[in-house]
């Protein structure tokens, strides 16, 4: 399998065990859109804590449903712009329309490389790789926050001199202050080339926001994660000099919706894609 173990020869390393006691995100997310690849430790925690989202359970399914939508939105858009190579960090449990599924409809030839560090879905990381023949698919177990690591295994599969799409959807919000996801975006938007994007999601601080600030203490307190919530500028600031695609950052129905699509009500999450100009560093 095209599976990298940055650090190590993969045929040496023992796969990482998966924690049965504690919430972890990727699994609670894939509850959410009604996957199996969970546990009762998940429910539970995503049962009490998401009493407090705007509309309760069946109002945090809907935008993790719309959040999924996003993906393939941006995914389309991208390769009609030319782009052929993806980097997605923070991949979570396959699901349908995974993004080596939507670029390569588009555009057979797309190269895809995932990054994660959940055991999870390093257990369903096969599903991550049954891309064309023309095109190629990787999986990376790594962290962002060693965004070298990452570089340096995924141009294995990428040609760096050529532009790339880095995916941020739902990772950075893990980040704290002392973190400093700005930071590392900006390591990762320096070794591309021009013509290349970061698309990223995050998780609003500023709509909805007392009940966004309760349901995050109540998930904080029971996930192996914790979640920092950001306001829109804030959001805007994690892209750096990049030029913005229009619309900006907006609440995720609101980017770039199908011309059928419902008029959306507020969703407390941002979203953007930015674009790397010649000049930039």
């Amino acid at each position: 399998m095209n599976i990298d173990w940055p650090g190590g020869n993969g045929a040496d390393r023992e796969p990482p065990e998966i924690d049965t006691d504690v919430a972890h995100v990727a699994r609670v997310y894939d509850w959410l859109l009604g996957g199996t690849a969970n546990f009762r430790v998940d429910r539970d925690a995503a049962e009490r804590a998401y009493t407090a989202w705007p509309g309760g359970i069946d109002g945090v399914r809907a935008d993790a449903k719309a959040h999924r939508a996003l993906l393939g939105r941006v995914v389309r858009h991208l390769v009609r712009e030319g782009i052929r190579q993806f980097l997605d960090i923070g991949t979570g449990i396959p699901k349908q329309d995974n993004v080596h599924e939507v670029a390569q409809r588009e555009a057979p030839e797309a190269r895809v490389v995932y990054v994660d560090n959940d055991p999870i879905v390093l257990a369903h990381a096969h599903q991550l790789l049954r891309g064309t023949v023309e095109g190629a698919t990787r999986y990376i177990f790594g962290e962002l926050r060693q965004p070298a690591v990452i570089l340096q295994a995924a141009a294995q599969t990428l040609d760096f001199s050529q532009p790339v799409a880095v995916i941020l959807f739902g990772v950075l919000h893990f980040f704290s202050a002392d973190d400093d996801p700005a930071a590392t975006v900006g390591e990762l938007m320096t070794a591309l080339p021009p013509g290349s994007y970061l698309a990223l999601s995050h998780l609003a601080a500023d709509v909805s926001g007392d009940e966004m600030t309760e349901t995050f203490q109540r998930l904080n307190a029971q996930m192996a994660e914790s979640v920092v919530l950001r306001t829109r500028d804030e959001v805007l600031a994690l892209f750096g000099e990049l030029e913005m695609v229009e619309p900006g950052v907006v609440q995720l129905p609101r980017w770039r919706p199908d011309p059928d699509a419902p008029t959306p009500g507020p969703l407390p999450m941002w979203c953007g894609v930015g674009c790397k100009n010649s000049g930039q560093a």
